[in-house]
């Protein structure tokens, strides 16, 4: 799990907005960061899909770890709904790594 967390946070926490210019996080004690907080299961739910299309990968997410967010209620996210989700806003990437990952490119 090591080389995946690794490739994360050069890749992904190194652009996220929540991060300052060096790429380090800038979430205070009462924020988490949702990659952070759910990576096994995000992991887990990657590898459990077997598809060209994203949507299908995205709609494994919301399956098996979104449902498990504070932020979710009946279905609805107020953080995904306000572009707020860092799960959300770079699932796409975090799937792309975790491929290279798997392919020994990165």
């Amino acid at each position: 799990m090591d080389k995946y967390l690794k490739a994360i946070k050069e890749n992904v926490c190194s652009i996220c907005v929540d991060s300052n210019e060096k790429g380090f996080c800038t979430l205070n004690a009462k924020e988490t960061c949702a990659v952070e907080l759910f990576f096994p299961q995000i992991l887990e739910t990657v590898h459990s899909v077997d598809s060209k299309k994203m949507q299908d990968y995205h709609d494994k997410l919301r399956e098996t770890v979104c449902v498990k967010c504070r932020a979710q209620e009946d279905g609805n996210c107020y953080l995904r709904e306000d572009a707020n989700c860092s799960l959300d806003r770079y699932f796409s990437l975090i799937v792309e790594i975790i491929h290279k990952v798997d392919a020994g490119k990165i």
